[in-house]
């Protein structure tokens, strides 16, 4: 049964950050472990969990007792990605950029103050990017999340600092809102952003934003790899190619009849 102290809203709250707390952690978590980060009562959690599990939203290795993701989250996940028509027309895009690079392309959209990963196209060979579809990066830190953002009123982006603040991710992250502006200043007279070992040391990424018909940003293509793939002297062309493919992906967005176009 549930808490007899405990509200409805509470407990959607709860289960919510339960979900949320459980997706950060790749390795699964346990009930203590889950009470204790998120500071709730063992018994509220335990009833939460089973509840979640049951309904399939998240499993129980049961040799270890941790929680992971359930496949019903990702099938919901598929759902709401399957009406997110950008993704149909970016990913043949983004499939021919690849090919051209030899680089993993993204294509992310600013959601809640973060980007996330809607497409991801892996590059050729053994090096792989540790990102997956649905992914959540930080704005200040990322390429896609600088295109993203560099658009928006100064008051948004405040408050989207303020909100999730500037974690330092590597020495070279950006971890002041004078130099975020100053930064994002930049991305818009150079129309591309760069990730210069901000979110990853050894690793370099590319992008470029995507505009709808009204000219706002939809959304933001990504090129990713290591330092010595993305290096200065092939920068400019990258660039390019980004920049290339992120204008398809807005002419073809303006078409009505768009949706699954190559």
């Amino acid at each position: 049964m549930r808490p007899a102290t405990e509200s409805p809203s509470t407990a959607v709250e709860r289960a919510l950050a339960i979900l949320e707390a459980t997706a950060q952690r790749s390795g699964g978590m346990t009930n203590s472990e889950i009470s204790r980060w998120l500071g709730m009562p063992k018994s509220s959690a335990s009833y939460i969990l089973r509840t979640l599990e049951r309904r399939g939203y998240l499993r129980r290795d049961a040799e270890s007792g941790k929680y992971r993701l359930g496949l019903k989250i990702l099938s919901l996940g598929r759902d709401v990605l399957a009406g997110l028509d950008i993704g149909a027309v970016a990913l043949p895009v983004l499939r021919a950029l690849v090919e051209r690079t030899q680089l993993t392309a993204h294509l992310a959209i600013l959601d809640h103050g973060d980007a996330v990963y809607i497409e991801k196209v892996d590059a050729p060979g053994f090096i792989k990017m540790d990102t997956w579809v649905g992914r959540r990066m930080s704005v200040h830190s990322t390429s896609v999340g600088k295109a993203l953002i560099a658009h928006l009123p100064k008051a948004d982006v405040e408050a989207i600092v303020r909100e999730h603040g500037l974690k330092k991710r590597t020495s070279k992250t950006i971890t002041t809102l004078h130099r975020l502006l100053g930064e994002l200043e930049k991305v818009r007279a150079q129309g591309y952003a760069v990730d210069d070992e901000e979110n990853s040391i050894g690793a370099r990424c590319l992008a470029a934003p995507v505009f709808d018909i009204l000219g706002r940003v939809e959304a933001a293509v990504g090129l990713s790899g290591t330092t010595s793939q993305i290096d200065h002297s092939n920068t400019p062309k990258l660039v390019e190619w980004a920049r290339e493919a992120a204008r398809k992906i807005s002419r073809q967005l303006a078409r009505p009849t768009s949706a699954g176009m190559a």
